[in-house]
């Protein structure tokens, strides 16, 4: 039977194909400039993100009536990762360089929306040059206005996983969304973020700067600290996304997946840790040597890398390390250092990963230039991250662990599952040549001959070794265990086990005022 046809339906229809079509594909045009930057379409990037077949799409036909604006330049949605469920913001940098209109906002904030009802984790791919200013009354002051979308990431932060991409320019309050994520992942060469642009900082502070040194991928991820990771590609970005998820649960109330367990890269033995503390170490081989084999996945390693922090997996589950390394700037903890570390531990305390902490720590810098620059608050925004996390914690005394450094590094004073202890560790105030000095530089002045002066600093530091000896510290309770570097695995992980019952509320109050 054949019905009468309704040329109103038949428009629509030839309406919203070209609409659909015209999103499905960049023009010539804007393929070819994606490929002279090296840059996937946006579909090819989330065809990259989700399991295959299990993309659903949200406001497709957003702005279709306008010209030349498919599907706002925003492309939303739902799909699986590796079987768990996802949102998706994907920017379409092909629409007007990714730039946020009225219909866009709208469609980002139903999406973080969607994710705080439905406690879905979010993949951010950023690619925009911020707001169309001819949109600027409909996408900025109001309730549902950009701001809305941040209000959103804050609420949503530590409750899902919030992964983003940086594959192109995040500009002015754009620049947001990034630092709102829990890693940000930016293309070297193309990725960039900044809140004025080169030519705005020439116009209104005077100073001439290239892109690249205002908001470079590098320089975010080398000097400021925002960008976790950097990589060469689209492909590559989408690749660590991924794998950063593996490591995370789904939401704040499960659990990280598990995997199958596999024995570390190589073995712990009394080599990988030089007896002499002076003498340094890349702290990666001890962490190589407790995890299963290539499961280390580092966070900022470009940026403050005298302290390592990452994720790994012992027995196949999910376990957080934060450890000092002396083979860079003797490992020292600076501002940036206690920076990363705090954000770390918080992302651990968030989503239930133990934490694992490999003291070999002479200290916070000391100088009339970091104190300047804020090192007690900076270093006392550490020791609280550590002080609040309810997760299962061990600290670890690879070597030493000096004055504040314990402190900041889950010391005993800070209710750890467990201190253990390597042969090697000491504890202490201060390095045993920095005590003599400081308790006895009178005395050594008033000595007549080197010889008497050597001498007598040679008597007192043994007096000062034997009176921190790893020995009576485990015998006066200050640590619990001193196990040799080749068992070192072996207790963590029994102790692990029985950490999973750990009480995890900590204090009753409104919220902490951090020092920052």
């Amino acid at each position: 039977m054949t019905h009468p046809t309704d040329p109103r339906v038949q428009d629509a229809r030839k309406r919203l194909r070209a609409a659909y079509d015209a999103a499905a594909e960049p023009t010539e045009a804007a393929r070819a400039k994606l490929d002279r930057q090296s840059k996937l379409h946006v579909r090819e990037r989330i065809a990259l993100l989700f399991d295959e077949g299990s993309f659903v799409e949200d406001g497709r036909y957003a702005n279709s009536t306008a010209a030349g604006l498919p599907a706002d330049g925003v492309v939303t949605g739902r799909g699986t990762v590796d079987g768990r469920a996802a949102i998706v913001v994907a920017n379409d940098p092909t629409v007007k360089a990714g730039s946020w209109g009225a219909r866009t906002v709208e469609k980002i904030v139903r999406a973080t929306e969607a994710a705080l009802r439905e406690e879905l984790p979010i993949f951010w791919f950023v690619d925009s040059a911020g707001a169309r200013i001819t949109d600027q009354v409909q996408l900025f002051p109001g309730r549902r206005g950009a701001g809305r979308i941040f209000h959103n990431q804050v609420a949503l932060s530590g409750r899902v996983p919030q992964i983003c991409c940086l594959f192109g320019p995040s500009a002015a309050g754009g620049a947001y969304i990034p630092s709102f994520t829990d890693v940000l992942i930016m293309v070297e060469g193309n990725a960039s973020m900044y809140l004025g642009s080169p030519r705005m900082a020439e116009m209104v502070v005077g100073e001439r700067v290239s892109l690249e040194e205002m908001g470079g991928a590098r320089m975010h991820c080398t000097v400021s600290g925002v960008g976790d990771l950097l990589v060469e590609d689209d492909t590559e970005a989408i690749e660590l996304a991924k794998l950063y998820f593996s490591y995370m649960p789904s939401t704040w109330r499960d659990e990280p997946p598990s995997y199958a367990a596999e024995a570390p890269v190589a073995q712990l033995d009394s080599d990988t840790v030089p007896e002499v503390e002076s003498q340094p170490f890349d702290v990666h081989d001890v962490i190589d040597g407790l995890v299963d084999e290539d499961s280390f996945f580092e966070i900022k390693p470009l940026f403050a890398p005298e302290l390592v922090v990452g994720f790994g997996r012992m027995d196949g589950r999910t376990v957080g390390f934060v450890a000092n390394n002396s083979a860079v700037k003797g490992g020292v903890l600076f501002t940036d250092s206690a920076d990363k570390a705090a954000r770390f531990i918080w992302t651990c305390d968030a989503y239930s990963i133990p934490l694992i902490y490999l003291a070999d720590v002479p200290g916070f810098m000391i100088g009339s230039e970091v104190e300047r620059g804020g090192i007690i608050r900076h270093g006392a925004k550490m020791v609280s991250a550590v002080s609040e996390a309810t997760v299962p914690q061990f600290c670890v005394v690879v070597r030493k662990a000096y004055g504040a450094g314990l402190y900041a590094m889950g010391g005993p004073g800070f209710g750890p599952d467990a201190t253990l202890a390597l042969p090697t560790a000491r504890i202490a105030v201060m390095g045993p040549e920095a005590a003599v000095n400081a308790v006895y530089a009178g005395k050594i002045a008033a000595l007549e001959t080197d010889s008497e002066r050597e001498q007598f600093v040679r008597e007192k530091r043994e007096e000062y070794l034997e009176d921190v000896d790893i020995q009576r510290l485990a015998a006066d309770l200050v640590v619990d265990g001193v196990v040799e570097a080749e068992d070192l695995r072996g207790e963590l992980l029994a102790r692990l086990r029985y950490a999973v019952r750990r009480d995890r509320s900590f204090t009753e109050r409104r919220r902490a005022i951090p020092p920052v």
